[in-house]
């Protein structure tokens, strides 16, 4: 139809016409640079830790500027946490769910981006009516019908029936003129990219939180092998005073005091059980089982080496791989585009629609003779006065990204910090495991020569049960300090980045 040509010629024309001519008001966006001479410490640090006689000691160097590998958790050496982490990634509802946020923020980018384009609507309408024969503008009059049947024989009304069509096709386009929907998308899109970076957060955290909850099994069954081996110790002790108290060598109240002592270390062991029981059920749900359906593999220190070689990435690089940092950068990106979506919706809006279509009482008549009709308007409206909702929203998103603006940069400081202070722990953690285990090893000397000299009766039971339970703390805390070295690593990988950015699945793209 020509109308229909024309109205096309002339919606492109404006669609051409809003590209070429169209400007994006509002702040323009610039990616925030690094820090100027950020760092971790004031001085430097150490390159290497300190080293221990004992599982999980060993010294870990500090490689500078070495990358970070997605799979840092294989450098733990136990297949059993690989498959654990695998099957974390497969069936943890928290992957589905962030993945899933991506998706819909990708549809939500891709529907904006349909405002580009003209909408072409397409009606048609069936109409059948029935006038009343007293209707003056009916063709068949009745007798009361402003009396025009005057002297003529009176007849009943006869009613009109008649049937319509009306067929339609209307093409409206609403040109970008100063960037609103541009800068609607380049907000969306930025929250798009919020949301894919929260999705490698949370695999980091995910593999995180697994390999965390491995290294908390194997503290937990080392704490309670310790414990065994107090209670075994006290048993022993409890047997020489009993037979010294036989022979009439100890009292009866050193007897009921080492009682004592071997009760209270064995209340310590339930608690420690009920604790490796919330560990394994922690482990089932990060791998998306329920707490009856168990997982196969089981952690101790032995089935875990300790890192020797620790990536440290350059401090100017740290706000690339930090996701949340890079999230905080998408949703100031996104706060900057809000600013332009603001300032546009105060100026000028323009449309233009175009219609054509036919109507008759016949479809085969809808586009002959004085059936075909068309229609092309043009628009623009300024808005002028709107109780000020146009300026306080401006003003709304002005505050929006100072805020964004704040919160990035208190997460750039946060990010240092988390680096600074994993590193001032594993430095210093590792020097308190090596002091933990010497302390061990002389309490452990000390007890055994104590019990010696009780049993040829040259001390008395305080003197053994202080010994003993000065070696008792020792063998906790070597045991608390081998699981906090490994503890540390694992922040370690986490502060800095995880090595998202090298996920088989995100170099595949």
């Amino acid at each position: 139809m020509p109308a229909i040509r024309v109205i096309v010629h002339v919606i492109l024309t404006a669609v051409g016409a809003g590209v070429c001519c169209a400007c994006a008001v509002g702040p323009r966006w610039h990616a925030p640079m690094a820090p100027v001479d950020a760092g971790y410490a004031p001085a430097a640090l150490p390159g290497t830790s300190a080293s221990a006689p004992v599982h999980g000691g060993d010294a870990q160097r500090f490689i500078s500027g070495r990358d970070v590998a997605f799979d840092w958790w294989e450098l733990f050496q136990s297949p059993a946490l690989n498959a654990l982490v695998a099957q974390a990634f497969k069936a943890n509802p928290t992957v589905t769910a962030a993945q899933a946020a991506v998706a819909e923020a990708e549809e939500l980018v891709r529907a904006q981006r349909g405002f580009f384009f003209p909408t072409v609507a397409a009606g048609f309408q069936a109409e059948r009516a029935k006038v009343a024969g007293n209707n003056t503008q009916s063709s068949s009059l009745g007798i009361q019908a402003n009396g025009n049947n005057l002297g003529q024989p009176l007849q009943p009304a006869v009613p009109l029936y008649y049937t319509f069509f009306t067929s339609q096709l209307t093409v409206g386009f609403v040109p970008d003129v100063f960037g609103a929907n541009r800068r609607q998308v380049e907000s969306l899109a930025a929250q798009r990219e919020a949301q894919r970076f929260a999705l490698e957060a949370t695999y980091v955290t995910l593999a995180s939180n697994v390999v965390a909850a491995a290294i908390q099994e194997a503290s937990v069954r080392a704490q309670l092998e310790a414990t065994r081996q107090i209670i075994a110790a006290d048993q022993e002790s409890l047997r020489i005073l009993r037979e010294q108290f036989r022979l009439g060598f100890a009292m009866r109240i050193d007897v009921a005091i080492q009682e004592a002592a071997l009760a209270q270390a064995e209340t310590s062991l339930p608690p420690l059980q009920t604790q490796l029981e919330q560990t394994r059920d922690l482990l089932r749900a990060l791998v998306g089982n329920l707490p009856n359906h168990d997982v196969s593999q089981t952690f101790d220190f032995a089935s875990l080496q300790l890192p020797p070689d620790l990536p440290l990435s350059l401090p100017a690089k740290l706000i690339e791989q930090r996701p949340d940092v890079r999230a905080a950068e998408a949703q100031l990106h996104s706060a900057n585009a809000q600013v332009g979506v603001a300032v546009a919706a105060m100026l000028p809006q323009f449309s233009i629609t175009g219609t054509a279509g036919g109507a008759a009482d016949q479809i085969p008549w809808l586009f002959r003779g004085g059936g075909p009709f068309w229609t092309i308007t043009g628009g623009v409206n300024q808005p002028l006065f709107e109780g000020g909702t146009l300026l306080h929203t401006k003003r709304a998103a002005d505050a929006a990204l100072k805020q964004a603006a704040a919160q990035y940069q208190s997460t750039v400081i946060a990010a240092y910090q988390n680096v600074a202070d994993t590193l001032h722990a594993s430095l210093s953690d590792a020097r308190e495991l090596a002091g933990a285990v010497e302390a061990e090893n002389a309490s452990k000397v000390a007890y055994d020569l104590t019990r010696r000299q009780m049993e040829v009766g040259y001390v008395n039971s305080l003197a053994l049960l202080s010994a003993e339970a000065i070696y008792d703390q020792a063998l906790l805390a070597r045991v608390q300090a081998q699981a906090t070295r490994y503890g540390d690593t694992i922040a370690l990988f986490q502060a800095l980045g995880g090595g998202w950015w090298n996920r088989k699945e995100l170099a595949a793209r």
